[in-house]
């Protein structure tokens, strides 16, 4: 698995994103989606990764600066087709690498409180990340959870 940088171009990161946001208003109704669409992915503030077997998209995810000390997690997803092979998992750890060498304090992130993201939230917490209240922009909704870390060197 090789994660890059991505300039958010190839039609498989299309499709993936399209993914994403398809099922993300499957479990959450349209005022709790967060997910972000392609332009907003292209703002300066986020970085996009992708995660790459030759040419096979496994997965994605974002990280967008709120400040200098804090940092989101956005648009994580694996390909379906790649469920449970640890794509998730080598993309968790390489945004929370990044997080801490750009010496962020505080990398934060919101999931929904469904059952369909169990597997999401359980991997978060297995990283070490708590449940917090809302941050940034984001308002207390029963349909969003919102967890946090503190990096630390």
């Amino acid at each position: 698995m090789i994660i890059t940088t991505d300039d958010l171009q190839s039609p498989a990161v299309h499709a993936l994103l399209r993914e994403h946001l398809r099922n993300m208003a499957l479990h959450s109704p349209p005022e709790s989606v967060h997910a972000l669409d392609l332009e907003a992915l292209r703002r300066p503030e986020i970085t996009f990764w992708t995660a790459w077997n030759g040419a096979e998209l496994l997965g994605c995810g974002a990280l967008k600066e709120l400040d200098s000390h804090h940092a989101e997690i956005k648009s994580m997803r694996t390909s379906s087709s790649h469920l449970r092979k640890g794509v998730a998992r080598a993309l968790l750890l390489h945004i929370l690498a990044e997080a801490r060498s750009r010496r962020y304090t505080r990398l934060s992130l919101e999931t929904g409180s469904a059952a369909a993201f169990d597997p999401a939230r359980r991997l978060y917490a297995a990283s070490g990340f708590t449940y917090c209240a809302h941050f940034a922009d984001y308002v207390e909704d029963p349909h969003s959870v919102f967890m946090t870390i503190l990096l630390r060197d």
